[in-house]
This record gives C-alpha cells, structure tokens and sequence, in this order.
C-alpha cells in the first residue's frame, strides 16, 4: 500500500489573467504594506515601460529598488540586494522578472531574518535559525516556477555549486501570473523555461515516489504546457496561449511542493547552470528526454502516462518530447550548449551531490551512471 504526507504550503493566493497592476496593488493592500522593496528585471526596468506602471500602482510605498540580479543567483548579488532592502527597511518585496530574482528574493528575506551581511555568512542559511519575517509578491515572467516553492536556488561563487536554501516560510504569500508583460521575455527563454516546467511534470509522475495528488496536477500541467508552447512559437501575439502556459507552471510544481523528488535531468541541470552557466531551461531541453530513455527499464509504465498526457499514448515519451522540444527550436545537446565531453567526469562527480540524482527512479549509485547519460547527451 503506499503512503505519504503532503504538506500544504503557505502560499496565501494566485492570481492569473488579471493585470498585474491591479493586482499588485491589491496584494500590497491586503498584506498592509507601506514599505515596498521591488526586486525587478533589469532589461525590463530599462527597456520597457513595465517597472513604472507597476510603481505608479503602488504609488508612494515603493521605498527601495533593485534591477541587476545575474543568472543563477550569485550570493554576492543575494547580500547586495539584501543590503538595499535593509536600507530601505521594507515590508514587502515584490519581484518582477525571471526565476533568478524569485529565488533571490526568498534568500533576501532568510538573509534579513538570520542577519546575514556576507556572502560566507549565508552558509548559516543551510540550516537557518529563523525563517522570513517580510512577505513576498511575485510576477513571474517566465515559467521555471520558483515562485510556487519555498526553495531559494543560489550559486555559491567559491565552489561553482548551486546550493538549496529550504524554509517553509519561504513561499511567496502570492504570485501574480499575468500574461502580457511575458510578451517582453525573449522567445528562447519563455520557451526553455517552458521546458523546464515540462520537466518538473514529467520528472513528478514518473519517479518512485509519485503519488495521485501530484500525478493529477502535473498531468494537467503537461498537457497545458506543451500545447500552450506550440501555440506561442506558431504566434508570439496568443496571449490565452501564454497564460495557459503559465496556469501549466502554477500545476507542474504540484509534485515538488507535496513531497515527490525530481530526478536526474533536474540534478545534472544543477551543475551545468552553476559550472557552466547553461540557462536552466536549456539543461531540461538537453537532459530530459536521455535522462528518460536512460530510466526506461525502471519506470516505463509511469512513462505511458506522460506520451498520454501529450497526445501520443503509443509513443516512446523520450522520442516524444525530443521531437517536442526540438521543433520548439531549442538545443538538444550538451556539445551545442558548449559542454564537451572533457567536462563530463566533473559534471558526473558533482551531480551526485545534488539532491535529486540519489533519488532517481533508476537508481544511479555513482559517477559512472551518471556519465552513461552524459554520453547519451553529448
């Protein structure tokens, strides 16, 4: 008989389809805020008139801002920001932008909850003594779906690694998931991340410890997910596409959140992005469909359930999402990402310590495994 405990997260709401201006400032409104910190995307702060709208709604309580987070969410960008929303002793941070401002905005608030000034302080925080004491609000505009777990990913500069800084109170208290600003997001990183969504369903309802609750969300996810991605390569202008893509994130992040590990594509993705400074999305794009056909022999009905959930019950879902995310457009190998074989011991080495690979649902007991699928990829 199986068993389990899914742990209901304390995120508070999510709204989708509403602009975000009119929600931000309802949020805001609701949770009290009188000192609002931003923590937006630097291209869109400069570029576009996105930021200002999303000031002039919450008016004067904007107290502090922050636009230059780097990929991956280097420590030293986490304390900088930290530091400026000390200053501005905020209440509230609302992110605007990607999956590197999402997650540096919940290691922000462990930083300011646990006073961490340096970057080698943050070592505490793998094991934090108290938990974010300010809300977040996040409007995410692409779809790797940091925002819906309380995992901060960041890099630790002095080793390359990306690290996992887990508080239950990390959780954004809401997510925003308006479609129109995404219209901004260059196409290869709103489809790679996509992708990356893709991946958290696929490697929910295919590991060992898969269970009903998030096999039911992450199925609907998938299927929204990869029609939402076609339409939106076939027309950038489909906006009831992005959002559809977007609701699909919100529901790919169902087996994490209640419990169920991700596997080796998300594991290795973890090296490549922090050694090798690969874009998550591109490292699902590459690993998933070898790390599937590398898991075949172990969970090949589980498989069964994700050709389905994409409209091809008789097929290999491995071959089905290569031709997926191939005719997306994205790369399909490491050597096209710039990763040579010479690296492959390394990479192989260090994945063993992500927390996902142990936990494949085909057991992988060392190194060597590891590289078999690296071959695969290469």
């Amino acid at each position: 008989m199986k068993s389990g405990r899914v742990a209901f997260g304390r995120m508070e709401a999510v709204s989708f389809g509403v602009p975000l201006e009119e929600a931000a400032a309802e949020e805001a409104e609701r949770l009290g805020a009188e000192r609002i910190f931003l923590m937006v995307s630097g291209t869109l702060n400069r570029e576009t008139g996105e930021i200002e709208k999303l000031r002039r709604a919450l008016g004067n309580k904007v107290a502090g801002q922050f636009d230059s987070m780097a990929p991956h969410t280097p420590r030293r960008d986490v304390i900088a920001a930290t530091d400026a929303a000390r200053a501005a002793d905020a209440d509230l941070i609302v992110t605007f932008g990607g999956g590197s401002l999402t997650d540096g905005a919940k290691a922000v608030r462990m930083c300011l909850a646990n006073d961490i000034r340096t970057p080698e302080e943050m070592d505490a925080l793998r094991d934090p003594a108290a938990g974010p004491a300010i809300p977040q609000v996040s409007i995410p505009t692409t779809l790797s779906a940091g925002e819906f777990s309380a995992i901060a990913g960041v890099t630790d500069e002095r080793a390359k690694l990306k690290e996992l800084f887990r508080h239950p109170d990390a959780i954004p208290s809401a997510v925003i998931l308006d479609p129109a600003p995404t219209a901004h997001t260059p196409e290869w990183l709103f489809l790679s991340t996509g992708v990356r969504a893709v991946d958290h369903c696929v490697e929910g309802v295919c590991s060992g410890e898969a269970h009903a609750y998030g096999d039911a969300q992450a199925l609907r996810g998938l299927a929204l997910l990869t029609q939402g991605l076609s339409r939106v390569k076939a027309d950038p202008a489909d906006i009831e596409a992005r959002l559809d893509c977007q609701v699909g994130s919100w529901l790919s992040m169902a087996p994490l959140a209640s419990g169920v590990p991700m596997g080796a594509s998300h594991g290795i993705g973890y090296v490549l992005g922090a050694v090798f400074d690969t874009p998550h999305g591109h490292t699902s794009c590459i690993m998933l469909p070898f790390v599937m056909r590398w898991n075949r022999s172990a969970n090949a009905e589980r498989q069964k359930l994700v050709a389905a959930a994409m409209g091809e019950p008789k097929a290999d879902a491995g071959d089905l999402l290569d031709r997926f995310i191939g005719g997306l457009g994205m790369p399909r190998s490491l050597s096209a990402a710039g990763v040579g074989r010479e690296h492959f011991r390394k990479i192989a080495e260090q994945a063993m310590g992500t927390p996902w690979v142990p936990r494949n649902p085909r057991p992988i007991e060392g190194p060597a495994q590891v590289m078999e699928i690296l071959e695969m990829a290469a």
